[in-house]
């Protein structure tokens, strides 16, 4: 976490929690979702703006974590902002050299592969669990196929239990 967010935590230590206005999507984008957003759908259905400014995504990257719930949030300064997703915590990206790297840029170590019934593959990590984004499957391919990964099966709907995190986190 970033120094400056653990200064304004210190200062302002009863800021309330935000829920809804932040959502990651299976291809590892995030969204914000103001009111007018919110009241048009759920999301992923209706997504809300793709932030694509780079200097948030590495802010919101390196502030980002999960309470003692799974539930999953953005730490803006004083302000815990929860995190809606459409699928896992992490997007997994695969890269030529072996190396797996989460949406927010940090290299995970694969302990478990696992495929569900509309063959989605997910990788269990020292991160924690997460999707293997869908541009990275022949390299997922590749890795199975010389034997570094045994996907298990898994039904997709049982993932949030099993793994302990929330994929719609709402206040206690």
């Amino acid at each position: 976490m970033d120094d400056i967010v653990q200064a304004a935590l210190k200062k302002w230590p009863n800021v309330p929690h935000c829920y809804g206005w932040l959502a990651l999507d299976a291809r590892g984008d995030w969204y914000m979702r103001d009111e007018r957003i919110q009241r048009a759908g759920p999301f992923p259905r209706v997504k809300g703006s793709r932030i694509d400014h780079d200097k948030l995504l590495a802010f919101i990257g390196r502030n980002y974590d999960c309470d003692e719930r799974g539930a999953w949030f953005f730490q803006n300064g004083p302000q815990r902002v929860y995190v809606e997703l459409e699928c896992t915590p992490w997007i997994w990206r695969l890269q030529p050299g072996g190396a797996v790297l989460s949406h927010t840029g940090r290299e995970a170590q694969v302990e478990s592969a696992w495929l569900d019934e509309a063959g989605h593959l997910y990788l269990l990590a020292d991160l924690g669990l997460g999707l293997v984004h869908t541009q990275d499957m022949a390299l997922a391919a590749d890795a199975i196929e010389a034997g570094r990964w045994t996907p298990q099966d898994c039904i997709a709907a049982k993932l949030p239990a099993i793994h302990r995190y929330q994929r719609r986190p709402q206040p206690a």
